[in-house]
């Protein structure tokens, strides 16, 4: 009698099923508002009517209009330019620490279910972190190494690693009792094969799920630091100190908030929406 113990052999069909959980609703919308945003971004050079940082004479906190449709900021900048050009920024920044810290999270995770006293040690470093408000340690990491791009990339990845460690280690402890784990090792297979073959693949999808909801957290987070002064400051352009300068000249130029305001929420809808739909895949299976 032969015993084949093969229960991800339709590892292929499941990432062709998140795939087509974002071709329809939900899924669909996230791709196409957040689609929208990084386009925009990419394609920054060629849109924005003005450099970012150029001041135009004689044409402070003028209101959206003519040659410039969002308008201008206190020192005669184009706002829709700036916009643009800050969307590379946030992006950059998000794209890039939330997978950073997501990685480093699920290796300490994944490292957590080997040995008992590595996987105290770890859950003791997550606590650490975790016992800090992000915008305490945002403070603290600014007054060391200064506001800027490094600042905001260490918080966030420092943020997601304790998310994403605990949610691995969860995952692979919880997988390790399925039965065709147990399976698997009746029939002598070896824990390497095992860990490779059935337990990492069935931790993607919640670790999947985590990073769409992950990053719409991490445009939280540099929005909130820039507007602080903890983050990207002038005059260098970025979402968050967009908004904040909105704010500060709220009362001689109302509309100039809109623009960067609605390119966050934008951004933050689609990878919610994103996020959503691959949770919903994930409860129906």
């Amino acid at each position: 009698m032969t015993v084949t113990v093969d229960p991800i052999s339709s590892v292929g069909a499941d990432r062709d099923s998140a795939w087509s959980a974002l071709r329809r609703g939900r899924g669909l919308a996230g791709l196409i508002l957040v689609g929208i945003v990084v386009l925009a971004g990419l394609l920054a050079p060629w849109l924005a009517p003005f450099a970012p940082d150029q001041q135009i004479p004689g044409a402070t906190l003028q209101p959206p209009g003519g040659d410039h449709l969002l308008g201008t900021d206190s020192v005669g900048r184009d706002v829709l330019s700036r916009t643009l050009y800050g969307i590379r920024i946030d992006l950059a920044v998000v794209f890039l620490a939330v997978p950073v810290g997501a990685a480093l999270g699920s290796l300490l995770g994944l490292a957590a279910t080997r040995y008992d006293w590595l996987d105290t040690l770890v859950q003791r470093a997550f606590d650490l972190i975790l016992a800090f408000p992000t915008i305490v340690l945002a403070i603290a990491l600014a007054m060391v190494i200064g506001p800027g791009v490094w600042t905001i990339a260490t918080v966030i990845v420092l943020a997601e690693i304790p998310v994403f460690g605990r949610l691995m280690r969860t995952s692979v402890l919880t997988v390790r009792q399925a039965p065709y784990v147990e399976a698997a090792r009746s029939v002598g297979a070896d824990e390497g094969w095992i860990m490779r073959r059935h337990i990492l693949p069935n931790c993607l999808e919640p670790l999947t799920v985590q990073l769409a909801l992950a990053m719409s957290v991490g445009v939280f987070i540099e929005g909130a630091m820039s507007f602080l002064g903890l983050g990207i400051t002038p005059p260098t352009p970025s979402l968050g100190s967009l908004i904040k300068e909105g704010t500060q000249n709220a009362y001689h130029s109302p509309l100039f908030v809109v623009g960067p305001l609605v390119v966050v929420v934008v951004l933050v809808l689609g990878l919610l929406l994103i996020s959503q739909a691959l949770a919903a895949r994930s409860r129906r299976r």
